[in-house]
């Protein structure tokens, strides 16, 4: 939908700008013209009479009225900023269903809004930044983790425990050693799935500290992980320019252990803030429907870690 949206804008935007711009320069002028012949032929001709001539028509007194806040509204959320919706709890505790996001558009590239082709380069991901991107197997869906492993990284996620073995320097002699990301106890039952009270962790990514959730009663599928080569399960070496994330709520993620890497051409923006934060607790048989909020988080409103 929001593919959609984007190239929408971009039609609106270009029709009524080209609009505005016709008439400013083809048919205004006829209208003067039109105006002044019959100034000429009566001198006593009323102010109704020539503003009635010089009137320009509905669609491009819309199209003028619309053109310059459409256009503010292409750019800002094309180039600078988009909301999102969390609509899952992949990223719990971290983002909540029911939070609204500001995704900074500009740091990953400055891409057009269509194509998406990149214009500028401004920056890449880091290790630990919450980053939306298209869901590889279906562009057309935002999904939103978190940048685990970058271009070269090779990352271990075994007995729920995470490796990450850092790239390589090109050059240098001694690499970098596969290190366990070292997490400590926050506390359990915060957080419930399936009736099983979940384990919170604070766990640092590079300079990034954050909270992840761990279900002890469910199994690591590892059935279904993605396959590298002859990689062992649960292991896996990231291409170059792509990327491998996962969510915070570890047991309750389909992520880059499900379905490979995230190509860089499909990075959207950095998740930087909460601006509002619903509750949606009613019922299917409340008199209200379920999307209407229940309540306002306001002690989520903020930046994201």
């Amino acid at each position: 939908m929001a593919a959609y949206f984007s190239l929408i804008l971009v039609l609106v935007t270009l029709g009524s700008g080209l609009i505005w711009m016709f008439d400013a320069l083809v048919l205004a002028p006829k209208r003067q013209q039109k105006l002044a012949i019959a100034q000429a032929a009566n001198q006593e001709i009323s102010e109704e009479s020539a503003e009635k001539i010089v009137r320009e028509s509905t669609i491009v007194e819309t199209s003028r009225s619309i053109f310059p806040v459409i256009a503010f509204v292409l750019i800002l959320r094309s180039f600078i900023y988009e909301p999102f919706q969390i609509p899952s709890g992949s990223m719990m505790p971290t983002l909540l269903v029911g939070d609204f996001i500001l995704v900074e558009k500009f740091s990953y590239g400055l891409k057009d809004p269509v194509w998406r082709s990149k214009l500028i380069e401004t920056g890449k991901p880091q290790r630990g930044d919450v980053a939306v991107f298209k869901y590889p197997e279906n562009p057309q869906i935002d999904y939103i983790k978190r940048v685990i492993g970058l271009p070269g990284d090779r990352i271990v996620y075994r007995n729920k425990d995470l490796f990450i073995q850092r790239a390589c320097p090109e050059g240098q002699s001694e690499c970098p050693k596969l290190e366990k990301i070292e997490r400590a106890g926050v506390n359990q039952g915060e957080f419930t799935q399936d009736n099983i009270p979940l384990l919170r962790y604070k766990e640092q990514l590079g300079d990034v500290t954050h909270d992840i959730l761990i279900n002890p009663g469910r199994g690591e599928p590892t059935s279904y992980y993605f396959r590298e080569n002859n990689l062992a399960v649960g292991e896996f070496i990231v291409p170059e320019g792509q990327y491998f994330m996962m969510g915070d709520n570890r047991d309750n993620s389909t992520d880059s252990r499900f379905w490979g890497f995230v190509p860089e051409a499909n990075l959207v923006g950095k998740a930087v803030a909460i601006w509002i934060s619903f509750e949606f607790e009613r019922k299917p048989s409340d008199f209200l429907p379920t999307w209407v909020p229940t309540g306002v988080r306001f002690n989520r409103v903020g930046g994201i870690v």
